[in-house]
Formats: structure tokens, C-alpha cells, sequence
């Protein structure tokens, strides 16, 4: 019998599984994070967002001591926006959108530098990073045959914003029969209240869409895995 690990969660104890979980890490990029960037530039603190840095890299950092599989995912578009539709390029400021110059290059255009990844939480050689045109991480990218190939069950889901991407691949996976435990340390919104509801949906009524615990749980069960190997 498999040895599982328990991450005491809410709203019950979840079980990790030796070689069926991954770690997602949901579009930490410059564009949204740091400041004088995209997010900033609408209106937002990007303190918020700050905050989950040094916790996510714990994570990170104990992930790959397991062994454990580390996905990164970055939201963005091509250069000629072809795959960004008028309904979502559309929105915002008039002054601020996808592909107008910003401090960071071009706003959610890929191979800018505001498009890439926080340098503390870079991805390593030979983890995964999934480019992705939407909110969910596997719509229109290669991200369920990754899973798939990998034999992945469960997600650690992490990352910002908790209200769009997050919750939107939360609900992705759920649907695909993927486990999910949203790390609640681990996860950010510009806004305090979107934060605390968004966290409240996912463990509703028995877990409607998953679990969440904070790295003081998790970390120390990721590490247990680890030893038992």
C-alpha cells in the first residue's frame, strides 16, 4: 500500500500521494506583481501580491526537495494579440491594455520581460512552464497531457489572483477529476475581501471545489513524503 501524507486542511484532512501531485504555480509574473506593472498600473496594491512571495518560494523549495513535480504557468499573448479576443482586449483602462508599452515591455505579450516569471520564484531546468492565452491554465495549452503523462491526481494549486486564475483553474481541474488543496498562504488578490470569499468557495459545502490549508501544514507533509521515499 502506497504511504500517504496528511495536510491537516479544511474542511477535512487531505491526503497526499507519493507521485501523483503536482505543484501549480499560477502566473506569477512582473506584469502582475511588481511595482510600476500592469497591476499596479490599474488601481491595485500589489503589496498583496508581494506577500505571497516568500511563502510560495518555501514551497517551491520543499517541493523540489521531494521530488514532487513543479508546474509554472504564465497568462499572455503573441505579439500580434491574434490570440487575445476583442472581448477580453477591450476591457480595462482606454490608456492601459494587453500590448500598449509599459514599465516591463509590452503588457502580457510573451518573451517581454514583464511577461516572465518573478526572479525568486524562476522556474528550475526541467520544470514545466505552461504559456496560456486565458484565465484557466488549461484552456488552449498542452497542460492536461503534462498531468496526464505524468500520472498527476492532485494539485497544489498557488499563485494570483485568487479570484480569477486560481479559481478559474481550480474549477478546470475539478471538473477533470483532479484532487485540488489551494495552499491559502500561497495565493493573492489585490483586493482583502475577494481573498477571503475566494478561499471560502473552494472549501464550501464539503469541498464543493477543494481543499485549503497554509504551508504550515503542507510543507511539513510534503517533507514527511520525502523521508518515506
Amino acid at each position: 500500500m502506497t504511504a500517504t501524507a496528511e495536510v491537516p486542511a479544511e474542511p477535512f484532512p487531505f491526503q497526499l500521494v507519493p507521485g501523483k501531485t503536482a505543484l501549480i504555480v499560477i502566473d506569477m509574473q512582473r506584469d502582475f506583481i511588481l511595482p510600476g506593472g500592469f497591476g499596479e498600473s490599474l488601481g491595485n496594491d500589489v503589496d498583496r501580491l508581494l506577500k505571497v512571495v516568500p511563502p510560495l518560494a518555501a514551497l517551491i523549495s520543499a517541493a523540489r526537495e521531494a521530488g514532487m513535480m513543479v508546474i509554472h504557468t504564465r497568462e499572455g499573448h503573441v505579439a500580434d494579440l491574434s490570440d487575445c479576443p476583442p472581448a477580453k482586449l477591450n476591457r480595462g483602462a482606454p490608456s492601459k491594455r494587453i500590448g500598449d508599452p509599459g514599465k516591463y515591455g509590452r503588457i502580457l505579450i510573451r518573451g517581454e520581460y514583464g511577461h516572465d516569471i518573478v526572479d525568486e520564484l524562476a522556474p528550475v531546468a526541467g520544470e514545466v512552464v505552461i504559456d496560456k492565452p486565458g484565465k484557466g491554465a488549461f484552456y488552449a495549452t498542452e497542460l492536461q497531457d503534462v498531468l496526464a503523462a505524468a500520472g498527476i491526481t492532485q494539485l497544489l494549486v498557488t499563485g494570483v489572483t485568487t479570484e480569477v486564475c486560481v479559481h478559474t483553474t481550480t474549477r478546470e481541474a475539478n471538473d477533470r477529476g483532479y484532487e485540488c488543496l489551494v495552499v491559502s498562504d500561497c495565493v493573492g488578490s489585490y483586493f482583502p475581501d475577494f481573498q477571503r470569499v475566494g478561499l471560502e468557495m473552494i472549501k464550501a459545502q464539503g469541498g464543493i471545489f477543494g481543499w485549503v490549508a497554509d504551508t504550515t501544514a503542507v510543507i511539513p507533509a510534503i517533507q514527511s513524503l520525502a523521508t518515506t521515499a
